[in-house]
């Protein structure tokens, strides 16, 4: 299971990291102790326990810093680092060391305003009304907000300002502008200051996310900063990607960088996150997303350590993306319910998340990923296949192409040839299948559309059938309880199970599918699909000869007759081991073959009518009983009997399917094996006085096959152009 794998990876020295791929920075140094997490969003940590990068010692020495420097005249730090390094969560912790300091900290969130004189006058209202709510700066809190009244008029205010233009304080309040207006901005700066001068205590305003506002509103907020930093005991830090915001400030005609230095008095970059511990954080995040969930899939851990360094671990650059990633993964291992293999599930996930151009092309690109060599001999057909590899890997551009390319290495073997890779044919497809991997068709499928196909639903089947096949009644009790019209898929994909079939199976796995010959339908068949009897046929052979031996096999085939329940079924062994030409896989010995054949033959020949025309096949049955006679054996006779004439003519009946050049329609007609009728009767005429017996009782649903018949007793023959 991956969660034991992912665990002992958590627990390695970086030495033992090394084998595998992963790299620790110090190697002298072991990794922590692992933590407790959790599948969370995308949001930054609030607490010390939540602090998987130790950076908590550097948030108290950053936070002790700049209470240190001179702020007499304001101050402005910066906290840089690119998208997803962790500067909200490093803010977050430097908070909590002021805060325990007894710092004053304040927020201004950037986002919720838009244009420079709102951005403005909400800074000071926002900066007031948080300072007001605290006792001991309510008379700061109140005088920047005179201060900022200044700047901008009220009605502009979010929220109350409409609602105080339409009341009757508006000329009141008016009045009260001008007349801070007539003060002079001077006096209410001064006063500020000297309100701001008298703390015994810095306060903080965190400025965060900047990096992710628009152009003109990052080239705003530091004109705000500009204009207000000055007031003294004030602290700004301002979070945010420098090359986003020196880009937007250029982009402005602002000289960017050095416009950054002349506001900024002091900064930190955020370092990167150690390999190692980038790596521990992923393997803990997905081993905490499966956690609770009961079915994750089949795990192969001998692949999965490969997927994980070659197509997984190169997609993630910080811990936003491990939490991107861990929350996507949770959702769609519980949606799949174990249907898929789990480590194709995490690499395609991988994709999904930060190659959604590839992911997006992959839908597109299912033939080309799943076709094996040997399915087609067409070149263009070849090509085809080969543009939808070559296209996904294009999708990927120049920085991620050769992680696609150990993906289809990896995930997708049958188009490994494409790109120069290994050759895999037809055979490895029911491997794929019972592993549940997307190089299967059907699993890929699945994986994409959530539904599940024909094809996986009869392998599902399968699989619970196969986990039964060793006691015979839950065996043939479990396919008894399936849809008739998908027994027959269902006992194809028991093959798929061949290597792991083992003696316990061969008697009741033989018994049962052999019984159920005739619960299966007459359905409909494309041209090159095989009929009921040729399926069962390839499952039993595949049993029985797994005993090897002919002794044993003899023993097993003595054990398996008496509990079959038709002369079809029995007919059917006795072919699959026997020594008939074109038919016969030579299992037991010849003596033993044509004893087999001659006491079937025996029972055929006793059987009563009424039991024989019970046979689904007993036009075959009979006429292979008769051609494979030897001369010492009593001749076989058809009894004159309606019901025996209804079942003979039932059984001959066949379905012709034809299919003109150039088209896809397939059409299909009834005829009636009639030379074998004759050969069986001896003569027409007895076989059509034999019908006119049974069209004198006309039994209920035999009229269509009667007049067919008939129209072969006034000598109609199909044609040969309608038989091909």
């Amino acid at each position: 299971m991956i969660v034991r794998w992912i665990s002992r990876i958590l627990h390695r020295t970086p030495k033992d990291l090394q084998s595998v791929g992963i790299h620790a920075q110090h190697p002298s140094v072991a990794l922590p102790e692992r933590r407790h997490t959790s599948v969370r969003a995308d949001n930054p940590i609030r607490s010390i326990e939540e602090d998987v990068l130790d950076r908590t010692m550097i948030a108290r020495s950053f936070a002790e810093q700049i209470l240190s420097l001179d702020a007499s005249e304001g101050v402005v730090v910066g906290i840089l680092g690119p998208w997803g390094s962790g500067k909200s969560s490093f803010v977050n912790l430097a908070r909590l060391h002021l805060e325990n300091l007894g710092v004053t900290v304040l927020d201004f969130n950037p986002w919720m305003f838009s244009g420079a004189n709102q951005l403005v006058e909400s800074f000071f209202i926002e900066l007031s009304e948080q300072l007001k709510l605290r006792p001991s700066l309510s008379e700061i809190g109140r005088a920047i907000e005179n201060y900022g009244e200044i700047f901008s008029g009220m009605g502009t205010l979010p929220m109350v300002g409409r609602w105080l233009e339409a009341s009757g304080f508006v000329t009141k309040l008016l009045a009260r502008i001008l007349q801070r207006k007539k003060a002079g901005i001077s006096a209410l700066r001064a006063k500020v200051d000297k309100a701001l001068a008298a703390l015994d205590m810095q306060i903080v305003v965190i400025l965060d996310d900047v990096d992710r506002l628009t152009t003109s509103e990052i080239c705003d907020i530091f004109k705000l900063v500009r204009l207000t930093a000055s007031f003294p005991n004030m602290i700004y830090v301002v979070a945010f990607d420098r090359v986003r915001v020196e880009a937007a400030l250029t982009e402005r005609d602002l000289p960017g960088r050095d416009y950054l230095e002349k506001i900024l008095q002091i900064s930190i970059d955020l370092p990167t996150v150690p390999e190692h511990i980038l790596t521990r954080q992923i393997l803990d995040a997905i081993n905490e997303a499966l956690s609770e969930i009961d079915r994750p899939g089949p795990f192969d851990e001998e692949s999965w350590t490969d997927i994980f360094m070659d197509v997984i671990r190169p997609l993630f650059k910080n811990l936003r993306d491990v939490r991107r990633y861990a929350a996507t993964v949770y959702g769609t291992v519980r949606d799949l319910n174990g249907q898929v293999a789990l480590a194709d599930v995490l690499a395609l996930e991988a994709i999904r998340v930060f190659l959604p151009d590839v992911f997006r092309t992959m839908c597109q690109s299912i033939d080309g990923l799943t076709t094996t060599w040997g399915h087609s001999d067409n070149p263009r057909e070849s090509s085809y296949l080969k543009g939808q590899v070559d296209r996904l890997i294009d999708a990927a551009g120049d920085g991620a192409g050769e992680i696609v390319r150990s993906l289809i290495r990896r995930l997708f073997p049958a188009a490994e040839r494409h790109i120069g890779g290994s050759t895999y044919g037809h055979d490895w497809k029911k491997e794929w299948l019972r592993e549940r991997r997307v190089a299967h068709r059907d699993i890929l499928s699945f994986y994409f559309e959530r539904l599940v196909n024909d094809g996986l639903r009869a392998f599902t089947d399968a699989e619970q059938a196969f986990s039964r096949m060793a006691n015979r009644d839950e065996f043939f009790s479990y396919l008894r309880t399936l849809d008739p019209m998908r027994l027959q898929d269902v006992i194809a994909s028991l093959e798929t199970f061949e290597e792991r079939f083992s003696p316990e199976h061969v008697v009741p796995g033989t018994v049962g599918v052999l019984n159920l010959l005739p619960d299966l339908p007459d359905r409909p068949r494309g041209l090159f699909d095989f009929e009921a009897r040729i399926v069962v046929r390839r499952v039993v052979y595949r049993l029985v000869r797994l005993l090897k031996d002919s002794d044993k096999i003899e023993a097993a085939i003595s054990e398996i007759l008496p509990e079959l329940t038709t002369l079809t079924a029995k007919a059917e062994l006795i072919t699959v081991v026997g020594h008939r030409q074109g038919a016969g896989h030579k299992l037991v010995s010849d003596a033993a073959a044509r004893k087999l054949e001659a006491d079937w033959r025996n029972e055929v020949r006793s059987a009563k009518v009424e039991s024989l025309a019970k046979e689904n096949e007993l036009l075959r049955i009979l006429l292979l009983a008769k051609q494979t006679a030897d001369p010492t054996e009593p001749h076989l006779e058809i009894a004159d009997s309606p019901s025996m004439t209804a079942a003979l003519i039932r059984s001959a009946r066949t379905e012709v399917r034809s299919q003109s050049m150039g088209s896809r329609v397939i059409r299909r007609s009834d005829h009636l094996a009639w030379d074998g009728l004759i050969e069986l009767y001896g003569d027409e005429n007895r076989l059509c006085e034999q019908i006119k017996k049974l069209k004198d009782t006309m039994p209920v649903g035999m009229y269509e096959l009667i007049q067919l018949a008939d129209k072969y007793c006034d000598g109609w023959r199909p044609d040969d152009l309608e038989d091909n």
